[in-house]
């Protein structure tokens, strides 16, 4: 983070160099940008993005939500013959699904999800519980700034690609995050993960990797948040779609250092 705030230090030093005096709040920034703007060294794209950046922290989330009236949702009993027409009209890609009671969202259903549903035999057998995110509720007097901060895949459509807190580096499995904190991915061998964590989790027929001992011990695909405690070990899905477990949180019984780490104390 340091790092990112040096860089944006100089690059404010560079913009503001022969243009006017170093700003000392932000209407004296915004005076700067668009002094830039108008000599060219801004875009007006940028420079209405840059604008909205300042502008974020004097918001909160009740400031840009959707009235209830112009919202789009679907209903829990609805079948994929209403649904799909609402999906298609709207163009939105999430949706709130509504029990009875308008006020009362038992989750969310993504567009994109629905693809599947190409044949008439997959209508037919329909369920829209089999397809429900769970719905993140957030006070509406949350600043923006804040709750942009949770919003990866907004922050990606203007910076491009950005590695979060669960993503671990393609040439590792297991990350330690802190004392007796792991992040895993659901890909890992369980020989790789008995060998890492000196465990013995056991490994049978048709589950050979961490993800799918998980799923052994759900009885299913287990959700987003969903925990459970195997050998002393404490399993929480971080990330995980309708096909596959991708990030784990690993809670170990004691901390435990890389093999590598390992080797160099030996």
């Amino acid at each position: 983070m340091t790092k990112d705030l040096n860089t944006t230090g100089r690059w404010l030093k560079r913009l503001t160099q022969g243009l006017a005096p170093e700003p000392q709040d932000r209407k004296q920034l915004l005076a700067v940008l668009r002094e830039a703007g108008e000599r060219g060294l801004v875009d007006s794209d940028a420079l209405t993005m840059l604008e909205g950046v300042l502008e974020v922290g004097d918001l909160q989330v009740r400031d840009i939500m959707v009235p209830r009236a112009q919202m789009a949702f679907v209903r829990r009993d609805s079948e994929a013959a209403r649904i799909l027409p609402v999906v298609v009209e709207s163009g939105h890609s999430r949706f709130p699904v509504m029990d009875e009671d308008r006020d009362d969202i038992v989750g969310i259903l993504l567009a994109k999800d629905l693809l599947r549903l190409t044949t008439a035999q997959a209508r037919e057998r329909f369920d829209i519980r089999e397809y429900m995110r769970p719905a993140v509720f957030v006070p509406e007097s949350k600043r923006l700034n804040v709750l942009l901060c949770t919003i990866e895949d907004v922050i990606e459509q203007i910076v491009g690609e950005i590695d979060d807190e669960f993503d671990v580096e393609d040439d590792q499995n297991i990350r330690r995050d802190a004392e007796k904190q792991f992040t895993v991915r659901g890909v890992t061998r369980i020989a790789e993960f008995n060998e890492y964590f000196d465990a013995r989790l056991s490994q049978t027929e048709g589950f050979d990797t961490v993800a799918g001992l998980l799923m052994k011990q759900f009885g299913r695909l287990p959700r987003r948040g969903e925990t459970a405690s195997i050998d002393g070990f404490e399993f929480r899905v971080l990330r995980a779609d309708r096909r596959r477990i991708d990030a784990l949180r690993v809670v170990a019984p004691r901390d435990v250092l890389p093999p590598d780490e390992r080797s160099a104390g030996a």
